[in-house]
């Protein structure tokens, strides 16, 4: 039986740190979808088009070690924007979240497009203030030279273009629960979400 979870949110919401513990406890396989277009974003940077490079998408390509890069940031919201580009990564993620026994997807779109039928549909977020400082944090701790005010406006511009755009825009699907993790510590954050998914899997 497939029981799927999926996790929204904008930029260091805590979505993936909390995706992560809860497909550990839960023992559900998790995928960062967010992967898959920050590796498409990596792939144009060797001259690929974006409809090329998401074509050609391996597991391997979710290895890199430069995803986690703020240009590999941008460029997965520059190609998430592309029709064609979502398109061709749906199926990846639709076969992944119907896979026996669970699955734990984390996302921009996973509960209004990619699984509107989810079991659990959670909308993760944060001030912006908060997850700047989050991200500041985990960029420096990486060794990049940022600032705070530079990482708040990396963020709010992704924001908005992530919102504005077209196809799958992003935003809490109508039936989600919205968690706002701003005062939350992630243990905290984490035993709501398990509390929640425990409710879910009684009633089915």
């Amino acid at each position: 039986m497939s029981f799927c979870v999926a996790i929204d949110g904008p930029a260091a919401a805590g979505k993936g740190t909390v995706s992560k513990a809860v497909s550990k406890h839960f023992g559900f396989p998790y995928l960062d979808t967010g992967l898959l277009y920050r590796a498409t974003g990596a792939k144009t940077f060797e001259g690929l088009t974006p409809l090329e490079a998401a074509e050609s998408l391996t597991t391997a390509d979710l290895e890199r070690d430069d995803l986690r890069s703020g240009d590999a940031g941008q460029a997965a919201s520059r190609v998430a924007a592309l029709p064609e580009v979502r398109s061709a990564l749906v199926d990846f993620q639709q076969a992944f979240a119907r896979r026996e026994g669970g699955a734990v997807l984390d996302g921009r779109d996973i509960g209004t497009v990619i699984c509107p039928d989810a079991e659990v549909k959670l909308y993760i977020t944060a001030s912006d203030e908060v997850r700047a400082q989050r991200r500041y944090a985990e960029l420096v701790a990486k060794g990049e030279n940022v600032t705070e005010e530079e990482v708040l406006a990396d963020l709010r511009e992704r924001d908005e273009r992530d919102s504005a755009r077209a196809t799958a825009p992003l935003k809490p699907a109508e039936d989600a629960t919205v968690i706002d993790t701003s005062e939350m510590s992630i243990d905290e954050a984490v035993a709501k979400v398990i509390a929640l998914i425990e409710v879910a899997q009684q009633a089915q």
